[in-house]
């Protein structure tokens, strides 16, 4: 248990995320390491790499002096290049070096967690030499490794865990960028409220009412007359939301009801994720 109740959430969400993602990989022949995920230019081992660098970074170690390839086409943004270094610096690791990283990784970083003392607010080194709290911190791995989990699910073809402890942290994360998908991005109209539907191992129904100002808020209250409600499948929700899917190919597992001009463009700019 960790000192603070507020971050024992996050912790564990992280706990098990993290675990199902050792027990899918450890069977794994070195082939399979290859395979591509749902995250532009990342296998197997990618995304592994990834899930270990950003743990050793909460763990304090020091970022890999590295210097990146000039041909990574999926490369364009500084935190781009940024997530790559953790990444690139393993490729040439082993499935062997892999599994044995993996798992020191996790036991170093349970242990932290475990051992935690400082206060929640307290600011930790945060992407590209930003400062952010350790629970928001904490908070964003859990998010971040619950979404990995499932991108190693997709390309194992292994479904499950998408009511998990991750999935909870996971859609409250997601729902913190509904005002400004709906309000700013979309720009619904003042005095208008969209809301959204879901159903599937999560279950859930939100307003994103708009003031006269323009300003979006979220509740979990029903509208009696929205501008649109949107209905679709958690698994659809997270993956249009975490840029793991396009639109186009999920036309099929998404119900807009009212204005579909309105619906069309916050579906377009669903994606939250960098």
């Amino acid at each position: 248990m960790t000192v603070h109740p507020s971050l024992q959430t996050y912790a564990d969400a992280w706990t098990h995320s993290v675990t199902a993602i050792s027990e899918l990989v450890t069977p794994l022949a070195e082939g399979e390491w290859n395979w591509a995920t749902p995250c532009p230019g990342w296998s197997v081992r990618d995304l592994v790499s990834h899930v270990i660098g950003l743990d050793c970074e909460m763990l304090g170690d020091p970022r890999p002096i590295h210097t990146l390839p000039r041909d990574l086409y999926h490369v364009q943004t500084e935190i781009q290049r940024y997530m790559e270094m953790q990444v690139d610096i393993r490729r040439h690791h082993t499935a062997p070096e892999m599994t044995s990283e993996l798992e020191y990784t996790i036991i170093r970083r349970s242990r932290q967690l475990r051992n935690e003392t400082r206060d929640p607010g307290t600011l930790v080194r945060g992407p590209l030499g930003s400062e952010e709290t350790l629970e928001s911190a904490t908070r964003r791995r859990a998010f971040d490794v619950w979404v990995h989990e499932q991108d190693l699910r997709t390309t194992l073809n292994k479904p499950g865990n998408l009511d998990s402890p991750g999935a909870l942290v996971t859609r409250d994360e997601l729902l913190t960028y509904l005002p400004k998908v709906v309000a700013k991005r979309a720009s619904a109209p003042a005095n208008s409220a969209v809301v959204f539907d879901v159903q599937g191992p999560l279950e859930f129904l939100r307003t994103v009412r708009i003031d006269a100002d323009g300003r979006g808020t979220i509740d979990s209250a029903p509208s009696l007359g929205p501008a649109v409600t949107i209905s679709t499948d958690w698994e659809t929700f997270f993956k249009l939301a975490c840029g793991r899917v396009k639109l186009s190919s999920v036309t099929d597992r998404i119900k807009a009801e009212g204005d579909q001009d309105l619906a069309r463009a916050i579906l377009e700019r669903f994606s939250i994720t960098p």
